[in-house]
C-alpha cells in the first residue's frame, strides 16, 4: 500500500506539463510597487501640503500630526477600493513568529442609516486584537484581553490579494492594554532611535552637524521545495517543519552539482510568479539561484531601511509559500528539514548610514577612515562584550540543528574582519602601516588608509559574523526566524559602544583629538580584541581556542536564552528604552515555552510514527522472514538458509531496539524533560533510518530522502 501511495506520487509529478507558464521577463516595471500606498499614490490622493508632512513621517523626519489622520485614511481607502479592496486589517507581528491580521470591511453607517464605504482617522491609528490569546509571557492573563495595534506610518500600507479580492493591509505595532510590547516591531523602533541618538553623538565629536540615520538590512532568505504529494505523506514535515525519520540517499549533496546549477523549468515558473507577487508589493527581489543543497533555493533582496527590510522578509516568507501551492510543492522554511545535508538560514547583512555616508564604508579622506575606524571599533566591542545576547537573539528548537553544521556558522560567536581589515587594525595598535611600500606612522585622523574597495575580504562560511566590504553579514538568523530579534540586539548594543567611546571623545580637547582618538581606538581594541577570528570555524581548534579566549559557546536554545534573565543586560535595554520593565522577562518565557512545545509536538508526532507506520512494517516483515525460515528448514532446503537466519536475527535486533527506543521517547514525553526527549528522539531516528535499508521498499510507508530531494 505504502509502495503504491509512493509510486502514485512519483507518477503525478512525472506526469506534470509546465504547472505553471513559464513566461519571458517583462520589458518594463510600471508595475512594480502597484499595490503600495507609496509617495506617488500619496501625492495623487492627498493635497501637496498634507502629501508632504505624511512624506517627512514616513521618512523618519518629524512625527505624525494626528490632525491630517482623516484625510490620510480617506486617501487609503480611495486608493485601496480602486485597487478592488473591499476590507482593511492592521497587520501586525506578535511574537508567534508570524504575521496577525484581523479583516473589517470599509462598511460603516451614515447618520441617516444609509451604508457607506469609510475608513476613519481613529480605524486607520488604532485597532483592537484580542491580546490574551498571542503569547505575552505573563504579561496578559486569560481574562485581561484588550490590547492595541498603532499604525506604523515608516512602513508603507500594501494589499494582498487572494481569490476572492484583495485586503488593505496596515502596518502596526501591538502593544498590551496596559503598554507592554507584544510584538517585534515596538522593540526595532525602540532600538532604532536608540541607535540613531547614539550615532549623532559620535558624529558631534567628530564636528559634524545633526542628520539622518538610516539602519539598512538585506535579509538573503534560503529555503526548500518539495512536492505536495510527497509533503502530505510525511505526517512529521507537516506538523513539525522537518523531517524526523529519513535514511540519507547515496547521492545528495557531495558532488556539489545543484549549488547555482540550471534552474528546473517548474522551479522557475514558481521563481517568477514569487517575484511577480513581490515587486508588487515593492519589495526589491533581486537574486534567485539554487542552493547546495538538492532542493534547496535562495531569495536576496536589495538592502533597505531595517524597518521595512524586516516588514518585507515577514511578507517573503508568506508568498513563498503561497505561491508553491499554486504549483503542487511545499515550501519549507525549517532550519534543518532533512538532516545529513545543508539547512537553511537567513543572512543579515546591516549596515548604518548617517546623511546618506555608509559608517561601515573607509572612505576616501582621513576624517572618514577616522569615523569608518571608530564605528568599526565600536561594532567590535559591541559584539564582544554581548556575544550572549546575539546567540540569544537566534535561539531556535530549528536552530539548534543548524548552527555549527555543514555550511552554518558555529554557536560561538566571532567576528571576521578579513587579512586586508586584520592588517589596518594591526597597524592602529602598532603604530605603523604594513602594507606600504615605505613604513610609516599611522595617525588616526590625519592619514588616509590603504584603500579598501568593496570587498576587500574574502568570505568566510564559518564566521557568524564578517565584514564583508562595507557592512557586517551575521550568518546565524534561522531561516523561519523573522530578523527582528537579532537586529534590535545588534541596534542596543553598537548604541551603547557609541556612546561609550563619544563619552570619552568628548572629554578630548580639540588639538588633541586625533592622538586622543588613536589612543583610545587602540586601547577599546585590544580588550576586545579576542572576538576577531579569521579562521575556520567548524574545526575542533577553534572550539579550543575560543575556550581559550573564554567566548561563550551557548550549544542549545535553553542555554542560549539565559542571557535575557542576567540582570545587567535588561538594565541594557531599559537604559537605551528597548525594553522596559517585565517585557524582556516575557519574552523569555515566550520563546522558552515556545522551543519546549516544538520539542513536545516532535517527540509525540515521532511516537505516532514509530508505533502506527514503522512498526506494523517491519513486525509484518520480521514475521514474514520468521515464516519463509520455518518453511524452508520444513522442506529439507539448505542453501540460503543460515543467510534467511541472519536477516532475521539482524532485522529482529533492530526491532527490539525499535521497541526499546519508542518506549524511552514515551517516558520522556509523559514527563515532559527537553534534553530527555532530544536525546530519545536522535537515538530512535538512527535506529529507524537503519530500519529503512532493511525493510522491503514496497512496504516503507514514508517517502524516502531520495525521492523528495531529487523529484519535484
Amino acid at each position: 500500500m505504502s509502495k503504491f501511495s509512493r509510486m502514485n506520487a512519483i507518477q503525478s509529478i512525472a506526469e506534470i506539463r509546465d504547472a505553471a507558464p513559464l513566461t519571458a521577463a517583462p520589458a518594463d516595471i510600471d508595475f512594480y510597487g502597484e499595490d503600495v500606498f507609496n509617495d506617488k499614490v500619496i501625492h495623487k490622493y492627498l493635497s501637496k501640503p498634507m502629501a508632504e508632512k505624511l512624506l517627512s513621517t514616513m521618512r523618519g523626519e518629524r512625527p505624525f500630526e494626528a490632525s491630517i489622520a482623516p484625510a490620510v485614511a480617506h486617501a487609503m481607502k480611495e486608493w485601496a477600493m480602486s485597487r478592488g479592496a473591499t476590507h482593511f486589517t492592521h497587520w501586525f507581528q506578535p511574537l508567534t513568529g508570524g504575521t496577525a491580521e484581523k479583516h473589517d470591511a470599509f462598511l460603516e453607517y451614515d447618520k441617516a442609516g444609509n451604508p457607506m464605504m469609510e475608513l476613519s482617522g481613529m480605524s486607520l491609528i488604532v485597532g483592537e486584537p484580542d491580546a490574551s490569546s498571542f503569547p505575552s509571557g505573563g504579561l496578559r492573563s486569560t481574562f485581561e484581553a484588550r490590547g492595541y495595534t498603532a499604525w506604523d506610518p515608516t512602513s508603507p500600507a500594501f494589499i494582498k490579494r487572494h481569490a476572492n479580492g484583495a485586503t488593505l493591509c496596515i502596518p502596526t505595532a501591538f502593544c498590551s492594554y496596559t503598554g507592554e510590547v507584544l510584538d517585534r516591531k515596538t522593540p526595532v523602533l525602540r532600538s532604532i532611535q536608540a541607535l540613531g541618538k547614539s550615532v549623532s553623538r559620535l558624529m558631534a565629536c567628530f564636528g559634524q552637524s545633526p542628520k539622518h540615520t538610516r539602519v539598512t538590512m538585506g535579509p538573503e532568505q534560503e529555503y526548500f521545495l518539495v512536492d505536495k504529494e510527497f509533503y502530505y505523506q510525511r505526517p512529521d514535515l507537516v506538523q513539525t517543519g522537518r523531517t524526523l525519520f529519513g535514511a540519507a540517499p547515496a547521492k545528495h549533496q557531495q558532488l556539489e552539482d545543484h549549488y547555482f546549477g540550471a534552474i528546473k523549468p517548474r522551479i522557475l515558473a514558481f521563481m517568477n510568479e514569487v517575484e511577480d507577487e513581490l515587486w508588487r508589493l515593492g519589495i526589491p527581489a533581486k537574486t534567485r539561484h539554487n542552493e547546495v543543497a538538492p532542493s534547496q533555493f535562495e531569495l536576496a533582496p536589495i538592502f533597505e531601511e531595517l524597518n521595512l527590510a524586516i516588514d518585507h522578509n515577514m511578507l517573503t516568507m508568506q508568498i513563498l509559500r503561497e505561491v508553491a501551492e499554486h504549483h503542487g510543492l511545499v515550501c519549507l522554511l525549517h532550519e534543518k528539514p532533512y538532516a545529513g545535508i545543508n539547512g537553511s538560514g537567513k543572512h543579515n547583512n546591516w549596515s548604518v548610514t548617517y546623511g546618506g555616508k555608509n559608517l561601515l564604508d573607509p572612505g576616501d579622506t582621513p576624517q572618514e577612515n577616522a569615523v569608518f575606524l571608530t564605528m568599526l571599533t565600536a561594532v567590535i566591542r559591541a559584539v564582544n562584550l554581548h556575544a550572549d545576547l546575539l546567540r540569544s537573539a537566534t535561539a531556535s528548537a530549528g536552530n539548534d540543528h543548524r548552527l555549527g553544521a555543514n555550511e552554518a556558522p558555529p554557536a560561538i560567536l566571532s567576528i571576521f574582519l578579513g587579512e586586508q581589515l586584520t592588517d589596518v587594525i594591526d597597524a592602529l595598535m602598532d603604530g605603523k602601516s604594513k602594507k606600504d611600500t615605505q613604513a610609516r606612522q599611522m595617525v588616526v585622523g590625519v592619514d588616509a588608509l590603504p584603500t579598501l574597495p568593496r570587498d576587500a575580504t574574502d568570505r568566510n562560511r564559518t564566521s557568524p559574523f564578517a565584514f564583508t566590504g562595507n557592512k557586517f553579514e551575521f550568518r546565524s538568523v534561522g531561516s523561519s526566524q523573522s530578523c527582528s530579534d537579532v537586529n534590535v540586539v545588534l541596534n542596543t548594543i553598537v548604541a551603547e559602544s557609541l556612546d561609550y567611546l563619544s563619552e570619552r571623545l568628548e572629554k578630548l580637547p580639540k588639538a588633541k583629538f586625533n592622538s586622543g582618538l588613536q589612543a583610545l581606538l587602540k586601547e577599546v581594541i585590544s580588550a576586545n580584541r579576542r572576538i576577531i577570528f579569521n579562521g575556520d570555524g567548524y574545526t575542533a581548534e577553534w572550539q579550543k581556542e575560543a575556550a581559550r579566549r573564554g567566548l561563550p559557546n551557548l550549544r542549545t536554545t535553553l542555554d542560549a536564552l539565559k542571557p535575557l534573565k542576567d540582570k545587567k543586560n535588561q538594565a541594557l535595554f531599559a537604559r537605551y528604552g528597548v525594553f522596559i520593565g517585565k517585557e524582556l522577562d516575557s519574552r523569555y518565557e515566550v520563546f522558552k515555552d515556545e522551543y519546549e512545545r516544538k520539542i513536545l509536538i516532535e517527540g509525540k508526532v515521532a511516537l505516532k510514527i514509530a508505533r502506527e507506520s514503522i512498526e506494523p512494517v517491519v513486525s509484518a516483515q520480521l514475521l514474514a522472514l520468521a515464516k519463509t525460515v520455518k518453511t524452508a528448514k520444513a522442506i529439507g532446503m539448505k542453501a540460503g538458509v543460515p543467510a534467511l537466519i541472519k536477516n532475521v536475527n539482524r532485522l529482529g535486533e533492530y526491532y527490539s531496539q525499535l521497541d526499546e527506543g519508542i518506549e524511552v521517547l514515551a517516558q520522556a514525553v509523559e514527563a515532559s524533560e527537553m534534553s530527555a526527549i532530544v536525546e530519545a528522539l536522535a537515538k530512535l531516528r538512527v535506529v529507524v533510518d537503519t530500519l529503512e535499508c532493511l525493510t522491503d521498499d514496497a512496504q516503507w510507508p514514508l517517502p524516502k530522502y531520495r525521492e523528495m530531494l531529487f523529484i519535484y
